[in-house]
């Protein structure tokens, strides 16, 4: 279903995407005509796709050191298919549990033209062994609490967790002292990120993992 007052493309789309643009105005597109039919994204969040969606991963991607990334729960493809479109060098795992969001993942990658993109139709605790990323992401998945162990056996050593967050993640932090002092962290922090790029403000939990030999 098309919808006739989608949000405009906001000025840090281009900032952000550079000659990368137009694949992601495809997403935008193809979200905007089948997201709400295939369960992508709720009626209410096609209006606002760039700046609550797309702008919100690509800032995330912004931060992105290492050459690969494991995305948990992509869902619609938030942040592991935009970083995908940021980032041809950066080899995108995308993890998803749910054969309909995962069908669209693998579908929209090669749509888009996309060859740095591998979906696992998996929930994180069931990935391979295998997979092991120096960046591993997640947004609107779980609290820290939960998601920072799910994430670090994903995570090689001395890698990065990044997950998007709202205003409550000091709370979060707070909430998961304990786990943090005992998980493999060197480092954590909140970064904020948005205004430079001229949109508003992404807090972004990100954290260090030990070294391996540390």
């Amino acid at each position: 279903m098309k919808h006739s007052a989608t949000e405009p493309e906001p000025e840090a789309a281009e900032l952000l995407f550079g000659d990368r643009i137009d694949l992601a105005r495809r997403l935008h597109s193809d979200l905007v005509d089948k997201g709400e039919t295939l369960g992508l994204v709720g009626p209410r969040e096609i209006d606002r796709l760039w700046t609550r969606h797309i702008i919100n991963s690509a800032l995330l991607g912004t931060l992105l050191r290492g050459d690969s990334l494991a995305d948990i729960g992509s869902g619609a493809g938030f942040p592991g298919l935009v970083v995908a479109i940021m980032r041809p060098d950066v080899h995108c795992v995308l993890i998803e549990p749910m054969a309909r969001r995962a069908k669209w993942l693998t579908d929209e990658s090669a749509a888009l033209g996309l060859t740095n993109v591998e979906v696992i139709r998996a929930r994180a605790e069931d990935v391979p062994s295998r997979v092991r990323c120096h960046t591993v992401t997640a947004r609107a998945v779980s609290a820290l609490k939960k998601l920072v162990p799910l994430a670090v056996p994903l995570c090689e050593p001395g890698g990065e967790l990044l997950f998007l967050k709202g205003h409550r993640i000091d709370e979060e932090i707070v909430s998961a002292r304990k786990m943090l002092a005992r998980a493999p962290l060197a480092s954590f922090e909140v970064v904020v990120v948005g205004p430079e790029w001229k949109t508003e403000e992404t807090r972004i939990f990100r954290a260090t993992l030990v070294p391996a030999d540390a």
